[in-house]
């Protein structure tokens, strides 16, 4: 079914400096693409395909949509989310589900325990078990719930390639990337992810990120709707100090995290960056793809160097930050 790039192809993009001395170093592949969809610069090889994963969320939010369900501000953030499963995560998923009287078993992602210390640990000195609706993909889930319930598709197959909610998915997919997908496998929730290149990736991005609520087609004004919800719930979309979250509240940006180091996001003016860490690392993704940003003036540089202390990139020694986690591009 093919694979993603080969190291041969793969550029810098992040090294790891531990008392001065580069002990890792972070390869890949970015693009960014101009407000106008221009190509504004390449590393690696971004034409190879990669798989999303989670950096596919906004496009399968926007399928449901289009399907007849409405989300919009905190809804929709939810249901692009890679959520952290603290309570207030998990109150938006109840409240999809509730908007048609859907157990929270009906979800068919794993289950699993929050990923927020603090919310894990509370549940875990209560005697609870991992449950679906802690899963990060929860809100995704519950949202594709709405969409079968809204059509009368079937509840218990909703991650099957041939249900009629995944095919439009992927409509949606090739639709704002302008890629046909060239292999479908399956993601980490359950649910089927597509591979594409990472230009096709940022399209599609740019796309939902400069859409307009005002446009006559629904497919775009949804993906305002969903541009909005993220951008305006950046806490939703991720959860306390996660990265997504940190850089759409401080920076401004869309962005949404992929697993296995991927990483998408767009500038208010509609600079958009898709970038794959080779390695699968996302340690460094937020701070390249918000340095490949300001590289090409789409964000301010003096708000990146900002918001860098709090994305999680110091490098400890003996319980003391002795170096740090730097992006190369």
């Amino acid at each position: 079914m093919g694979a993603t790039f080969p190291a041969s192809a793969a550029a810098e993009l992040a090294v790891v400096e531990r008392g001065g001395f580069v002990e890792s170093r972070h390869v890949g592949s970015a693009v960014v693409l101009a407000p106008g969809g221009d190509v504004a610069r390449v590393l690696g090889d971004p034409a190879a395909p990669v798989l999303p994963r989670s950096s596919m969320k906004p496009f399968q939010a926007i399928a449901v949509m289009t399907s007849g369900v409405t989300l919009r501000g905190e809804d929709a953030a939810i249901a692009t989310a890679s959520h952290t499963g603290t309570p207030r995560h998990v109150a938006l998923v109840r409240g999809l589900l509730a908007r048609e009287s859907l157990p929270a078993t009906a979800l068919r992602c794993p289950p699993e325990y929050p990923t927020d210390r603090a919310s894990r640990d509370q549940l875990v000195r209560a005697g609870e078990r991992p449950e679906a609706i802690t899963m990060n993909c929860s809100g995704k889930h519950a949202a594709m719930l709405l969409a079968c319930r809204a059509n009368g598709w079937s509840l218990d197959d909703y991650l099957d390639p041939e249900h009629a909610l995944q095919k439009r998915v992927l409509d949606v997919l090739e639709r704002l990337t302008g890629e046909r997908p060239v292999a479908t496998v399956v993601d980490g929730c359950g649910a089927p992810v597509h591979a594409l290149s990472l230009t096709g990736l940022a399209r599609g991005i740019q796309k939902i990120a400069s859409s307009s609520t005002s446009s006559p087609f629904a497919l775009f004004r949804e993906a305002a709707a969903v541009g909005d919800g993220v951008r305006s719930n950046g806490w939703a979309v991720a959860g306390p100090g996660r990265p997504d979250s940190v850089v759409i509240d401080r920076l401004g940006v869309f962005a949404k995290f992929g697993a296995e180091g991927v990483q998408v996001m767009a500038a208010p003016d509609g600079t958009t960056v898709a970038l794959k860490m080779l390695d699968g690392s996302p340690r460094a993704s937020a701070i390249v793809a918000a340095r490949l940003l300001a590289g090409v003036g789409a964000i301010d540089s003096a708000a990146v160097d900002a918001v860098e202390p709090d994305l999680g990139l110091d490098v400890l020694g003996g319980g003391a930050v002795v170096g740090r986690i730097r992006a190369t591009v």
